[in-house]
């Protein structure tokens, strides 16, 4: 089978999708924000505004893409862009 994950698919890269993963199941749901290599802010209001892949059964990613859809912003990326997550303040908005 063909390795289908860029090469930038690392360790760090499953964490931080496990910690999406962790904040997007945290009852209650709290909004958090994904600040990417650009120094885009993407804001996760609500849980159902971000789609991925999960991980399998040995905790691994086939892919690493995600899609977020918030306000009027549409965003396609990797997790690997991602340098940190956040809990969103209250006020504070994605660019």
């Amino acid at each position: 089978m063909k390795d289908t994950l860029p090469k930038t698919h690392n360790a760090r890269t499953e964490a931080v999708k496990a910690e999406v993963e962790r904040m997007l199941k945290s009852v209650p749901f709290r909004s958090f924000v994904l600040a990417l290599e650009n120094d885009d802010l993407v804001p996760v209001k609500h849980p159902e505004n971000i789609a991925f892949e999960p991980t399998n059964g040995d905790g691994k990613s086939v892919t690493d893409d995600f899609y977020m859809i918030a306000d009027k912003l549409r965003v396609f990326n990797t997790f690997s862009a991602v340098t940190s997550v956040a809990l969103l303040n209250c006020g504070e908005t994605g660019n």
